[in-house]
């Protein structure tokens, strides 16, 4: 017969969140956890607020979606925190990638932020001393980028693009 234990780690659960507290040294106080879906959103957003106050604005939104989507990163990254992105690789190409990897370089350089990224995309997961985790069956696990399953499947394709292709056509 199964064993439910949830409540025995319900209990342990919230006595360590008792004993527990966040804080950054030093204190930070800026950034922002950012969805690609949330763009739009954001951008326009920002484009009124600045033409409202009679201001010449960012313009994010007269730039295709990743040329706007890095010129807001570019932006809004410069500056001390901590930014959670969440996928931003879904509004980039490959080349805009690049871009980005660039502008992580730069916010990596200042020393006054730190970036925590879910992404899918073994380019930005291949940036240089990133800790990247895998969630696997047990929780949080450490992995590199040639363990991970998105980039076997680009290897694959770039080895044979066209039998890759037809192969996962046939299955």
């Amino acid at each position: 017969m199964p064993v439910d234990h949830s409540e025995a780690r319900e209990k342990m659960g919230g006595q360590l969140s008792m004993a527990l507290r966040a804080s950054w040294l030093p204190k930070i106080t800026n950034g922002w956890f950012f969805r690609a879906e949330s763009f739009f959103s954001v951008a326009r957003y920002l484009d009124k607020a600045a033409r409202d106050a009679g201001q010449a604005g960012p313009d994010f939104l007269s730039h295709s979606h990743g040329e706007g989507f890095l010129r807001f990163f570019d932006e809004r990254c410069q500056r001390q925190g901590i930014f959670i992105f969440d996928e931003p690789e879904s509004a980039l190409s490959p080349a805009r990638q690049i871009e980005f990897l660039k502008l992580l370089r730069r916010m990596d350089e200042s020393r006054i932020c730190q970036v925590i990224m879910a992404t899918h995309a073994p380019l930005l997961m291949a940036y240089p001393n990133a800790r990247l985790l895998r969630l696997g069956k047990y929780g949080l696990e450490p992995t590199t980028v040639e363990q991970t399953d998105h980039y076997r499947v680009m290897r694959e394709f770039c080895d044979d693009p066209r039998g890759f292709v037809e192969a996962t056509l046939a299955e």
